[in-house]
């Protein structure tokens, strides 16, 4: 083993990728321009050892679109390594930058982990080989170790050329104390916080910021891509998540946080201990997050409340019970009934997250879930377009349910690339579902309840209203067709 205590010089990228709609400009950096939270945190570990470090988001504020301009910009740094963290609409990005790179300085190490390369691993470097290295799972070890220079073979998570021949080591081990990682290098992106914003109407303070509190799920929905941090649950105690928060509210002057955890309250005495402390010790700070039906109760959800939580969001998908069974086993609609009730009765607001287009979906399947968001009053709603990502336990039939285009660029949730068999078009999907997005906010019950809160709302507004011009283009994307 080989190693070098010799401080790196590193550029982590955050790929741009093809995040709107073919033909229309990109406006989704404008609407939620979100903070590339796994890149920040492997940006913080190396500077913990030492290392040079600087991030470069290509969704960031003022960065060009252009691949040249953005390639001309990482190259500023004068970095040894450039690392690049993408997800399946980005990695060709990153890989074209890789080339572009690779052409001007060969001497320029190209690493790139992410999504998309912890599901797909060596056949991806067979196909790409501008990169040298690809890094499966968790990032933070695996680069620091290949920064302070140990041989590829003792590098566990790595993926390299050696000769004609392409191996995979075996995994790292996952980071089983998160309170040991330090807090992610907010101070290295450009911008940060008051050109990254969070989802208008989600949030009453500015500026915002987001936070990942765990690592690794319990479950394994159908449609969900495992591949980064696998089963399990490992979350940050509520003593670390504080301080994050606390870090937050005074190095930055942050004022709402997006909490992304898939199962925030499933470990229950850690949120008590949490809100207990952000009662004893306020931050002036409100958040949101997600939690899964099963893991709520009144007196969890009383206590969200008076530590500052705005709003708590519910994985729903379908309101139909066979698509349910199918894809998120566990979840039935009485329960989500109850749950949105019992949210709403401890004076949050209730946002149901829903899926369109999963295999087995029908125009009847559709049509009843629209009812459902009706009759639950939710007081917001997103609907994605299912995408099948290679990681997710479908991915393996996916063809056999319907006509899939593989165009990863495409595949982010924006846009329709699978078409199940009970639909008849992709043309008739897309017309579903602007028609049934903008029932939800056309409904009556809904709109009364946005306009009580137009003055909570202000600064979404006044936003929105500087860059009306995106946002009505974008709005445009979602009238049915006539």
């Amino acid at each position: 083993m080989v190693q070098s205590q010799q401080k790196k010089r590193i550029v982590l990228v955050h790929p741009r990728g093809f995040n709107w709609f073919p033909g229309k400009t990109d406006i989704t950096d404008i609407a939620n321009r979100m903070v590339p939270q796994g890149l920040l945190s492997i940006a913080a570990y190396l500077i913990s050892e030492g290392h040079d470090v600087f991030v470069y988001d290509c969704l960031g504020p003022h960065a060009p679109t252009n691949l040249d301009d953005q390639v001309k910009a990482i190259l500023s740094y004068n970095p040894a390594i450039v690392g690049f963290s993408a997800t399946t609409s980005s990695f060709l990005d990153a890989a074209d930058m890789a080339h572009k790179i690779k052409d001007q300085f060969p001497n320029i190490i190209t690493v790139c982990g992410g999504v998309h390369v912890s599901a797909l691993e060596g056949k991806l470097l067979a196909e790409y080989p501008t990169f040298d290295y690809l890094i499966a799972g968790e990032g933070e070890l695996s680069m620091a170790e290949l920064a302070s220079g140990y041989e590829p073979a003792a590098i566990k998570g790595l993926i390299w050329h050696s000769g004609t021949e392409i191996i995979a080591n075996e995994p790292h081990e996952k980071i089983s104390d998160l309170d040991s990682l330090p807090f992610p290098a907010y101070e290295k992106l450009h911008g940060f916080p008051h050109d990254y914003h969070l989802p208008l109407f989600s949030y009453v303070n500015t500026p915002g910021a987001t936070m990942i509190t765990s690592r690794g799920c319990m479950y394994q929905c159908s449609y969900c891509d495992r591949s980064v941090f696998k089963k399990g649950f490992r979350y940050n105690s509520a003593t670390y998540i504080y301080e994050h928060m606390k870090h937050l509210r005074t190095k930055f002057g942050v004022r709402h946080i997006n909490i992304y955890d898939d199962l925030f309250t499933a470990n229950r005495p850690r949120i008590v201990e949490l809100c207990d402390k952000l009662l004893r010790e306020p931050l002036g700070i409100n958040f949101n997050c997600a939690v899964r039906v099963g893991y709520t109760d009144d007196d969890l959800l009383k206590m969200l409340k008076d530590a500052g939580c705005l709003m708590v969001s519910l994985g729903i998908e379908s309101a139909d019970p066979q698509m349910l069974a199918r894809h998120k086993s566990g979840v039935s609609l009485d329960d989500v009934r109850d749950t949105v009730r019992r949210i709403q009765a401890a004076g949050l607001r209730a946002k149901g997250l829903f899926m369109m287009g999963l295999p087995g979906e029908t125009e009847d399947s559709i049509h009843r879930t629209s009812d459902f968001i009706i009759a639950l009053g939710l007081d917001d709603m997103n609907m994605a377009k299912f995408t099948p990502f290679p990681g997710a336990p479908l991915w393996a039939n996916i063809r056999e349910e319907g006509t899939f285009n593989e165009d990863w660029r495409l595949m982010n949730c924006l846009n329709f690339v699978f078409v199940p068999q009970g639909i008849a078009s992709q043309e008739r999907l897309d017309h579903l579902y602007n028609k049934h997005v903008k029932r939800f906010y056309s409904d009556g019950v809904w709109r009364n309840k946005f306009r009580k809160r137009i003055w909570q709302h202000r600064k979404s507004l006044m936003y929105l209203l500087r860059h009306l011009p995106s946002f009505w283009s974008a709005k445009n994307q979602f009238e049915p067709d006539k």
